[in-house]
Formats: C-alpha cells, structure tokens, sequence
C-alpha cells in the first residue's frame, strides 16, 4: 500500500476556487470523493448550489477523509496506534538525588521557582514522584512552598537561587 498523506483544508479551498475556471468539484476529487466530484464537474457545481454548500462542509469533508486515513495507517482518531505496534521504551527510573538536581536545574531556568506541572515537563518522570521529590525539598529546607498570587498554582521557590 502506498504511504497516503493527510489532506489540508486549505488545499482543499484553493481547489475549491476550480470553480472560477468552470472547473467545479476539483475539491471533492482531492478529498476522495469522485462519485460526487464528477457529479459536480458535469452540473457545475450542482447549478452553483452545491459549491456554495461546500465552502461550509469542507472541514468536515476534510477530517472524514484523514479519520479514513488514519485508520488505514492503524491509528485512532487522536493519532494513537492501535494495533500495538508502538514502540516500547524503557525508562531508567532516577535515583532521588539526581532528581532533585532535575528539579533544581529546572528551577533555575524558571527564575528559582517552579510548579509541579512545569516540573513535570521539564523532567518527563510523573506527579506524583515530582510532587514527592519537591516535598522532600521542603522538608529539607532547600525549598519554600508558595502560591502564584493571581492563579493560586502551587510554586515551589527554591531559596538559594
């Protein structure tokens, strides 16, 4: 099987200005849908009518296409593999202290204050083993537990940067 690609809703519109030059449904052959595109080639754009009703079903004639795709390919409609064949990773868990450095090292980056979920980003390890590393920090006294003043989001300041 060829290697389809997903198709774009501009490239969809452009197609569907064909119909400036007589060249009506140039759109619905791009998105796979030659029964209609001849249809509308031979009936100029069903009388006009339906190249008008295109312009506002044209995202969705677009995305019917890719989720057909996608699922040729073996993907859900959120682009999650679903016949297994993800590769499998494995992870080497960190240690404490080299997580700690992780945090410290993000924090630094972020003025010497850090939320979990921005902990989480820059670490790529979970909540839960973030949020228990930053509490042990607290616990240490390394970091201070505050609150971002207009959203309320716990920070994590940590002192000596």
């Amino acid at each position: 099987m060829e290697n389809p690609r997903m198709n774009d809703v501009g490239t969809s519109y452009l197609l569907w200005l064909g119909c400036l030059f007589q060249l009506h449904g140039l759109h619905r052959f791009y998105n796979k849908q030659y029964f209609s595109g001849f249809l509308w080639l031979f009936t100029f754009g069903f009388l006009g009518m339906g190249q008008l009703v295109d312009l506002f079903l044209m995202p969705q004639m677009v995305e019917q296409y890719n989720h057909k795709i996608r699922g040729q390919l073996g993907f859900s409609p959120t682009g999650v593999p679903l016949n297994g064949s993800a590769i499998a990773m494995k992870t080497i868990p960190l240690s404490s202290d080299r997580l700690m450095v992780k945090l410290t090292r993000s924090a630094a980056k972020r003025g010497g204050q850090i939320s979990v979920t921005q902990a989480v980003m820059d670490t790529g390890i979970g909540f839960a083993e973030v949020e228990s590393a930053l509490n042990a920090m607290v616990k240490s006294g390394y970091v201070q537990v505050d609150n971002h003043p207009k959203t309320g989001v716990v920070l994590y300041h940590f002192i000596e940067l």
